[in-house]
C-alpha cells in the first residue's frame, strides 16, 4: 500500500488490492460439501419407505410447501407422478382455489382445507418444504402446522425435509431431514437447495422409480 500527500491531505493509493477475503462462491460450495457430508441418510431411507407403502397401498402425496418450497412442490408433483408412479398432489398448483381459500378462510387454514376437500384418508402422506418446519407457538407458517395437525389426526404419514431446527414438521413427522446448518446466513438457500437435490435422489433411486428421465432413456438406448 503506498500514501503521500497532496494539498497536504494524506491520500491512498486506491488500485492497490483489498487484503485477501475468501470468495463468496468457493465458500458457499464448501458449505454445501460439509452438509452432504452430514446429511440423515437414514431418514431419507425411511421416507423412501413411507412412500413405497403409499404407492402399493394406493395412496396420495400431498406436497407443501410456501415461497420457494410451492415452487418445489409443483415440481415435485410431477416427478413423483411422472418417475415414481405416485399420485401426487400440491394445493399451491392451483392459485384460483388457493387465493379464493385465503380470501374468505385465512391464510392459516388454506391447505388444511384444502386437505379436507380432498378428503384425506390414513392411506395417504403429506411432504413439508419449509426453511423453518413451521412454529405454533409463534404463529409461524401456521398454514403448514394447521395441515399437518390435520393429516396427524387421520391418521395421514407426515414428512418433511426442512432447516434449522425443523420446527413443527420435524417434531410430528414420520420421516424427517433437517438439513444442517453450517452457516446460519444461509439456512435459506441451502435448505431450499437440498430439498430439491434429496426429492431428485428419491424419485432417480433405480429401486424406486417406475419410469426413467428422458435423457437417461435415451443414453440407455
Amino acid at each position: 500500500m503506498t500514501t503521500g500527500k497532496k494539498s497536504g491531505i494524506l491520500f491512498m493509493n486506491n488500485h492497490m488490492p483489498a487484503p485477501h477475503k475468501k470468495d463468496h462462491i468457493d465458500a458457499y460450495f464448501d458449505e454445501v460439501k460439509m452438509i452432504v457430508d452430514q446429511l440423515d441418510r437414514a431418514a431419507i431411507r425411511k421416507m423412501m419407505a413411507i412412500l413405497e407403502t403409499l404407492r402399493r397401498e394406493k395412496g396420495r402425496l400431498f406436497i407443501l410447501g410456501v415461497g420457494g418450497g410451492a415452487g418445489h412442490a409443483g415440481h415435485a408433483v410431477n416427478d413423483f407422478r411422472k418417475l415414481a408412479g405416485i399420485e401426487a398432489y400440491a394445493p399451491t398448483d392451483n392459485v384460483s382455489e388457493l387465493t379464493a381459500r385465503v380470501n374468505d378462510d385465512g391464510w392459516h387454514t388454506v391447505f388444511a382445507n384444502w386437505l379436507i376437500g380432498s378428503n384425506l384418508k390414513p392411506q395417504d402422506a403429506l411432504m413439508v418444504f419449509s426453511v423453518g418446519g413451521g412454529n405454533a407457538e409463534k404463529n409461524i407458517s401456521a398454514n403448514i402446522v394447521e395441515s399437518l395437525k390435520l393429516a396427524k389426526s387421520v391418521g395421514a404419514k407426515v414428512m418433511g425435509v426442512v432447516g434449522r431446527d425443523g420446527g413443527y414438521t420435524a417434531k410430528v413427522a414420520d420421516a424427517c431431514v433437517v438439513v444442517p446448518v453450517v452457516n446460519p446466513a444461509n439456512v435459506t438457500p441451502h435448505t431450499e437447495a437440498f430439498q430439491a437435490v434429496i426429492w431428485h435422489a428419491i424419485v432417480s433411486h433405480p429401486e424406486f422409480q417406475s419410469q426413467k428421465g428422458k435423457w437417461e432413456s435415451v443414453q440407455t438406448a
